[in-house]
């Protein structure tokens, strides 16, 4: 097929070419050019042949036999099949296709024998049996091979008609009906061959997933997310987040890169696939399907999880079509940054903060203790010290006009408070404050007043109103003045001008348990709810009871310091075996010398030492009671050689006058003291010392030998001494077994030789024991101690 327009090719003989330039067409045939010519065989005078269709038979190359125009490609061999009547070896002759509107000419050959044939392909000897047969059905059809030429590079597609001519010397005549058109359509050639096509789909495909999922998540990770990785990641994130933080910081510039990329694949991809497939819906429908799950579900799927490590290993393919948009991608990415203004990435508030650690915890390494300091450091500023204050009616505080005496401070160190408020006539009138610190050197026997106290120190009264904020009240307390402040407000409510109200106290403690979520306990405090309303008072369970140190109502006929009598009771607890825990409790013990007749006095006339009311104990003469000497000084006689030597505080005499006698037998002597008795007591004096207290009675005991004494104690100086009779002895005794085991008296007393040292029943006498005891033990001898 040729490009220009009346060229013949195939044929030896140029008959139909030449009847067609002879003869002058119709003038329906005016604009039209004949294209075909058919060559070959000779014509049959005097018949006639009717072509009345045509249809496709074959084509080497793309076409579209449907009904109407026949669609063929340029450059292909077609085989028609004839409809009509009279159609012979000659009929080629009598046909030609004509362009409706260009000058271009379709050439047909007629296959020799056989490309025109009849309707069994029998060549030129069945046709001439076709016109003998009866019917004339044979000459209906015929088959004709037809070349297409190529069409012009500026044409894609030409319309042919085919024409007849009934026989030779008559006009050509179009066929009527679309069903005699051919269609000449341009040939469509492969961009690249199919190998070539398909690697590039698939790579296509790749690098769409890639700047799909890159988009995602490397627009995820905000630069602030990525400083703090730095800082605080594993060592691969940390070299993950350094290669991508620099091309992270121009967001708009990368998104720009990422989104041509991405554009510019998916529209490559859907170009090959049309020229693959070679219809644009295939290629439509499979283009969308390839994008959405190899393209953005995938790769999304998966930078969602590891962004991170994703965008690292792509960092390069990243930075490449960076520079390759550059020139499109940089100046909307500037644009983008004038409008917008700068990224400055994800930044927390204080409620969004605390609200991602509670919604986090499941997935985070905070312990609850850690996320509710964390939360409570938080909140610290959206709170008042009226929100965490102690409400005045649970406060410890001290009347100014207080005195100093022993109850009065054993009432202030039970409280357990170190910081109390002073006030006057009024708890809300607060004028000064107390440190307990202040009374390290106030005596309570001095009965000094309070105000000298407070006036001394001078200590200043740190006054706060009510919606001041914690970290504001922190702030104060970090700067030394106080660590305890007083909580008013103005009010304002009903008639009169407003005034100060005090409504509690706040100290540092309180600002600190707001900051952990919990509290600070210590042994002096306890809770009169659950939710948080502390109320300071003694904890029972490791209080110190002072009380029993006070100064008893009647009880006493002599003025005796509490400390003094802790340390006697301290004292006779521990190192008179007869007042040990093993025969008679503390409690007990302390009862029994709070007696009104237990704690003496004796004034020393120092006109007449020799008188007998200096004397304590006399030399063989009968006693039945214990001396302690608490103050002064005695002199001892001892002995028949009659030594004398002095003896000071805490030497006590007289253990065997009140000692219990024996049940059985003789039990080996006591070792209470290094010599708690004259030397010439007789080995039975010295059993008695230590018998069992178990069978004794009032009845037996008035049965029992007096106890004469070989020594004499007189009194050197003004004393204060203890004296226990046997009998006051006897019942605390009694008593003691009674509170432990509520028998009989007479079953189940402790056995007198394995006394064992135990620890106090309870921290009532705990003050002083030692060093009241080692302090009076240093200053005397053994021998001087005790008789």
């Amino acid at each position: 097929m040729a490009a220009g327009g009346g060229r013949r090719r195939g044929g030896t003989r140029g008959v139909g070419a030449t009847r067609s330039s002879a003869a002058s067409p119709p003038p329906l045939l005016s604009p039209l050019l004949l294209l075909l010519a058919l060559p070959g065989g000779t014509a049959v005078g005097g018949e006639e042949s009717v072509i009345l269709g045509m249809r496709l038979e074959y084509s080497n190359k793309p076409a579209a036999p449907t009904r109407g125009p026949i669609r063929v490609t340029e450059g292909s061999e077609l085989l028609l099949r004839l409809y009509g009547i009279g159609l012979g070896p000659g009929t080629g002759q009598r046909v030609a296709f004509a362009e409706l509107r260009g000058r271009q000419r379709l050439h047909a050959q007629r296959d020799v024998p056989g490309a025109l044939a009849g309707p069994g392909g029998a060549g030129p000897g069945g046709l001439r049996g076709c016109g003998e047969r009866p019917g004339g059905l044979e000459d209906t059809s015929a088959l004709l091979r037809v070349r297409v030429q190529p069409l012009r590079k500026d044409e894609q597609a030409k319309t042919y008609v085919l024409c007849t001519q009934r026989r030779p010397g008559l006009p050509w005549l179009p066929h009527r009906g679309a069903d005699g058109h051919i269609v000449v359509v341009e040939e469509k050639k492969s961009l690249l061959p199919l190998w070539l096509q398909v690697i590039l789909i698939v790579g296509l495909l790749v690098l769409s997933g890639i700047f799909s999922g890159l988009n995602l998540g490397l627009m995820a990770l905000d630069p602030m997310e990525l400083r703090i990785v730095q800082n605080c990641g594993t060592e691969k994130e940390k070299r993950y987040a350094r290669k991508i933080e620099p091309i992270r910081r121009k967001g708009n510039y990368l998104l720009c890169s990422l989104l041509l990329g991405n554009v510019l694949v998916n529209t490559t991809l859907t170009i090959l696939l049309d020229d693959l497939i070679g219809s644009g819906i295939g290629a439509v429908v499979a283009s969308t399907i390839g994008i959405v799950i190899f393209g953005e579900i995938v790769p999304q799927a998966l930078c969602s999880r590891h962004g991170l490590a994703v965008g690292a290993n792509t960092i390069v393919v990243t930075k490449f079509f960076m520079l390759v948009t550059f020139p499109l991608s940089f100046p909307i990415s500037k644009l983008l940054d004038y409008i917008l203004g700068q990224e400055i990435g994800t930044v927390y508030n204080r409620e969004k903060l605390v609200e991602m650690l509670k919604v986090t915890e499941p997935y985070n390494d905070l312990v609850r203790e850690e996320l509710n300091m964390i939360q409570g450091a938080l909140e610290l500023r959206t709170k008042t010290v009226e929100d965490v204050m102690t409400p005045l009616q649970n406060c410890f505080m001290i009347n100014s006009d207080a005195i100093l005496d022993f109850n009065t401070m054993s009432e202030i160190m039970e409280s357990g408070f170190t910081r109390i408020p002073v006030y006057e006539e009024e708890r809300s009138n607060i004028m000064d404050i107390l440190y307990v610190k202040d009374l390290a050197f106030v005596d309570p026997d001095d009965c000094t007043p309070l105000k000298t106290i407070t006036k001394f120190y001078n200590h200043p009264v740190h006054v706060v109103f009510h919606d001041t904020k914690l970290d504001a009240m922190l702030e104060e307390f970090k700067k030394g003045k106080s660590h305890l402040a007083i909580v008013q407000k103005v009010n304002n409510e009903g008639e009169g001008d407003p005034f100060y109200e005090v409504l509690g106290l706040v100290t540092l403690e309180d600002v600190i348990e707001e900051i952990i979520k919990s509290e600070i306990l210590d042994e002096s405090d306890a809770f009169a709810d659950e939710n948080r309303s502390k109320k300071r008072t003694g904890n029972q369970k490791g209080k110190r009871d002072f009380s029993a140190f006070k100064d008893p109502v009647n009880e006493q006929k002599v003025k005796v310091s509490p400390q003094l009598l802790l340390a006697a009771h301290r004292f006779l607890s521990t190192e008179v075996t007869l007042f040990t825990p093993n025969f008679i409790s503390e409690k007990i013990l302390l009862r029994l010398l709070k007696y009104s007749d237990v704690i003496q006095e004796l004034k020393f006339d120092e006109e007449n030492k020799k008188s007998p009311h200096h004397f304590l104990y006399t030399k063989n003469k009968a006693a039945d009671y214990f001396i302690l000497i608490l103050q002064g000084k005695v002199e001892v006689e001892a002995g028949k050689e009659c030594m004398k030597f002095e003896a000071g505080a805490f030497s006590y005499y007289g253990v065997m006058a009140i000692s219990p006698p024996p049940v059985s037998e003789t039990r080996s002597p006591s070792h209470v003291s290094g010599l708690n008795r004259s030397a010439s007591l007789s080995c039975h004096e010295r059993s008695d010392s230590v018998s069992s207290p178990v069978g004794g009675s009032n009845n037996q005991l008035s049965a029992v030998t007096p106890y004469v004494a070989d020594f004499s104690v007189r009194a050197l100086s003004d004393l204060q001494f203890v004296k226990i009779t046997r009998q006051e002895y006897q019942n605390g005794l009694t008593t003691s077994r009674m509170d432990s085991c509520p028998q009989s008296p007479d079953s189940g007393a402790p056995k007198p030789d394995l006394p064992e040292k135990t620890e106090p029943a309870d921290e009532t006498t705990s003050l002083l024991n030692e060093r009241n005891c080692l302090g009076r033990r240093s200053t005397h001898g053994p021998i001087e101690n005790s008789i």
